[in-house]
Order: structure tokens, then C-alpha cells, then sequence
């Protein structure tokens, strides 16, 4: 990006709460907080001092499939931020002392969550649609695997994954190609990383979807709350199906944004929800697509009529012409927008080395969506409406609620 004077920096490991050995759920994000905690040859405040002494943002997200850390500096400063972040990558220590005060803050952190409805439907919708796979696993564990896991498992999960050949590093802004390869090159030689392995993180994850045999759940988790948060579907299109084209024009046709069927259907006409929408969220090997809405616990059955019913329609008599030309602006103007932004750039190009093994550019990109017809929606819509279908609440609801959509 020619005329940026600022640059977004990611390393990115192919490792996330999927490769968590069974009962150390939670180990991941675990680990991505200690990795701010002090390395070899820096504390916790000099990590601190590298950025906040630039003018230069410093975070880290853990995911599923990969763990992120990364950065948003001035030009001239993207040689602090290669070096600080590969120091924290290779050299970490796990402090038994940080470890210990870091649990607390993670369990902070959990409670939290918990006390977030939302979050808590989505998470349980998750493991109802994708059952046992590790996927349906929510990524921060939970309170009682984070209250048992000891320091020499995470230091084990930290030597076993934190390996050069599951390590993508991605930038985008005022940042010259050879110049970062030579940064990047010299930080991880320094700290012993052989860096003449075969780069396979992960094995580039996209084996295609695996076939889930999990049984429809119904689930209530009944809270004292003013609304109910309901998240109903079933599993979906992973992240490399070549109708994930087709499936973002659904999503944006049935509940992508304030035109969308079921945000004018159940919010703008009928004022029973103030949030409404769909999803779908893919990953390597396993999916889940969805319908969220919160809205008062009497409106609930009616909200409940309604999102099935919208979907039904698209299954059955599918979108109109224009559904399809405005998705297509939508997605085409919402990717040059997204375009602009080093962090977006940054993301998108760590995002399809470590989930496809290859990067797609935008011009490629918008000739897919182009090339979605409307057919592609309905079959589509038609498959997820006929899938059987598991519905989460959280709020003053009773099970009976779903009785009779189950």
C-alpha cells in the first residue's frame, strides 16, 4: 500500500482450541495471554514499554484452527515490531507466578463471557451442531479446565505447537516485501528456529468437511434476564466449499444487514426484535449455520415462526433479481472498503494461507460472487432449510418453547 505510512504485522501459528489435548481445554488462550508475560530477555512491562514508546498498538486473538499476534505500527517502527513479537513466539518463559495470576484473569475473563447471553447461546449452539468434533469446543475452556490445568501442560502445548513450520506471518501498509522477509528471517535464526523445514501449518487444514453424525439438540438455559436469546440451525459450509460464494449472498439476502429479509421482516415491520441476523461460520473441516434473535421471552414463539418461515421462502420460491444484484454491491463495496484497511489486508492474507493454502485477490474474489446465480441461492437455502435443526435459548424461557418446531 504505496501511500500508507503505517503498517499491520501478524504471526500467526497454526495451532487453536481444535489441538488441545483432551482436558486441557482452554490451553490456547491460556497460552496467547502468557506470551505477553515476559521472555528471555524481556519483561512483561519492556513488551509493553516496545510498543507504547512508538506510538504502536500490540494485541492477540486466539481462534479455533490458528492463535494471532500482531501489531499496528509507523512505518519506521516495523523492525520493533517483528522483533518483539518473534521474541514472545520463540524465547517465552511462563513465569510460575504470571501463570498462576493469569488464571485468575482468565477466569475473570470467563465469568464474563457467562454473563454475556449472547455469547452463551452461541457457544452452546455450537457444541449442539458439531457435537463431540473439537471444534464445538469453546476456545477460552471453562472455568473447571482452566481451575486444573498446570503450568508444565502449557508449557508443554507451547513446545509441541509453537514450530516454524505451522507459522505464517502476514503484513500489509508502508512495508516492503524483502525487507520484512529479512526481518522476520534474522529475529527467528536468532532464536534457533530452523527455518529451512517445508512451511505446512497445520497441514493447510482444508481436508474438505468431515460427516458429523450429531443428533438435533434442543437446549434451555433459563436466566432471569429481559430477553431470550435464541440460536437456531444446523451444521454448514465449511470455510474451503466453493458454494461459500453462494452461501455469503444468502447471508446477506436472509440476515446480513438492515435490508435483509429477517431484519425487515421480524425488526422493521413488526418490532419484535432489535437484533436479528444469520451466519454462517466455516472452518477447515466443520461448519454451523444459524439464525440469531433477541427479543422479550413472550415474542419468542412468533420470532421463532417468523426466522424459519423466511428461510422456508428463500428454500422454496428463492431470492428475486434484485436480492441478488444488491448482495453483490454489498459484498463487492464491503471488500473495497475492508481494502483500505492495513489490519483487514493483514488478516485476509494470514486468513487463506492458514485455511485454504492459498491466497485469492479481490479481483478473483468479486469474479466468484459475480458469477452466483440464482439458482446457487435457492439450492442452497433449500439445503439448509431441509437440515435438521437444534435450537438454543438463554433467558426466562421454558424447554417447551420449541416443542413445536421440534
Amino acid at each position: 500500500m504505496p501511500s500508507a505510512q503505517s503498517a499491520s504485522v501478524s504471526f500467526a501459528v497454526a495451532v487453536g482450541s481444535r489441538d488441545e489435548v483432551d482436558g486441557h481445554h482452554g490451553s490456547t488462550h491460556f497460552l496467547e495471554h502468557l506470551l505477553f508475560k515476559g521472555t528471555k530477555s524481556r519483561s512483561a512491562l519492556d513488551i509493553a514499554v516496545a510498543f507504547d514508546s512508538v506510538g504502536g498498538a500490540s494485541n492477540a486473538s486466539t481462534g479455533k484452527e490458528h492463535t494471532s499476534y500482531y501489531a499496528r505500527v509507523q512505518d519506521k517502527a516495523i523492525p520493533v515490531a517483528v522483533q518483539v513479537i518473534a521474541d514472545m513466539l520463540t524465547s517465552s518463559v511462563i513465569d510460575p507466578v504470571e501463570f498462576e495470576n493469569e488464571r485468575t484473569v482468565i477466569l475473570e475473563e470467563l465469568a464474563m463471557n457467562d454473563d454475556d447471553p449472547q455469547d452463551v447461546a452461541h457457544e452452546e449452539f455450537f457444541e449442539a451442531v458439531l457435537g463431540a468434533h473439537p471444534l464445538g469446543r469453546p476456545i477460552g475452556g471453562t472455568p473447571d479446565t482452566i481451575k486444573a490445568v498446570s503450568r508444565d501442560a502449557v508449557w508443554q502445548h507451547y513446545q509441541k505447537n509453537y514450530r516454524p513450520q505451522d507459522l505464517v506471518v502476514t503484513a500489509a501498509g508502508g512495508v516492503d516485501h524483502n525487507e520484512l522477509l529479512q526481518l522476520v528471517t534474522e529475529n527467528l535464526e536468532l532464536a534457533g528456529w530452523d527455518l529451512n523445514l517445508t512451511a505446512t501449518p497445520r497441514a493447510w487444514r482444508n481436508q474438505g468437511a468431515v460427516s458429523l453424525d450429531v443428533a438435533p439438540t434442543v437446549k434451555v438455559i433459563n436466566r432471569p434476564i429481559a430477553q431470550a436469546n435464541i440460536v437456531l440451525g444446523s451444521q454448514g459450509l465449511v470455510a474451503g466449499d466453493d458454494r461459500r460464494y453462494a452461501m455469503a449472498i444468502l447471508n446477506t439476502v436472509l440476515g446480513g444487514g438492515m435490508s435483509s429479509r429477517l431484519f425487515q421482516e421480524i425488526r422493521e415491520k413488526r418490532g419484535l426484535a432489535y437484533s436479528v441476523y444469520s451466519f454462517n461460520q466455516g472452518y477447515s473441516d466443520a461448519a454451523a449455520f444459524g439464525l440469531y434473535a433477541g427479543c422479550s421471552p413472550q415474542k419468542a414463539p412468533e420470532v421463532i415462526r417468523l426466522m424459519l418461515a423466511e428461510l422456508e421462502k428463500v428454500a422454496a420460491d428463492g431470492i428475486t433479481e434484485a436480492e441478488l444484484d444488491l448482495a453483490k454491491g454489498n459484498i463487492s463495496g464491503g471488500l473495497a472498503l475492508k481494502f483500505e484497511s492495513t489490519q483487514a489486508r493483514m488478516s485476509r492474507l494470514g486468513g487463506a494461507e492458514l485455511t485454504d493454502g492459498e491466497f485469492i485477490d479481490l479481483d478473483e474474489s468479486l469474479a466468484r460472487y459475480s458469477a452466483v446465480n440464482l439458482s446457487d441461492v435457492q439450492a442452497l437455502a433449500s439445503l439448509m432449510s431441509s437440515s435438521a435443526k437444534s435450537f438454543i435459548a438463554v433467558g426466562d424461557v421454558k424447554e417447551s418453547l420449541f416443542d413445536e418446531f421440534v
